[in-house]
């Protein structure tokens, strides 16, 4: 089972990823995003909005179980991020975590 705290750190370390609310919005627009990670404490109202561009752009959208202080630390970085947006995933294996979902969502397991 792959950590998803670590495999953030990984990606950003890398891989190209965007950290913000306003640029996985646009990234999830754009189909330019491969994945959209989420903090649980995103606000109500943008979790929504990402999730619907992710459902029309079909880009998978995670909600990271920490909050965006704990996904900060993840980072490594010194600011918050409420989300943050996969472009290229570099060494880290997170578009696995994907895949594995989907392929129990299919088989009728979670």
């Amino acid at each position: 089972m792959i950590d998803l705290t670590k495999a953030i750190g990984i990606a950003v370390k890398t891989g190209k990823v965007s950290f913000g609310v306003n640029s996985a919005i646009q990234n999830v627009k754009n189909g330019k995003a491969k994945l959209i990670v989420v903090a649980s404490n995103c606000p109500k109202q943008i979790k929504e909005q990402i999730e619907y561009y992710g459902e029309i752009s079909k880009i998978p959208i995670i909600i990271y179980k920490g909050d965006a202080i704990d996904m900060a630390a993840a980072c490594n970085k010194l600011f918050i991020i409420s989300a943050l947006s996969i472009r290229e995933p570099g060494d880290s294996e997170i578009l696995k975590l994907v895949e594995t979902d989907n392929m129990e969502a299919n088989i009728g397991g979670i």
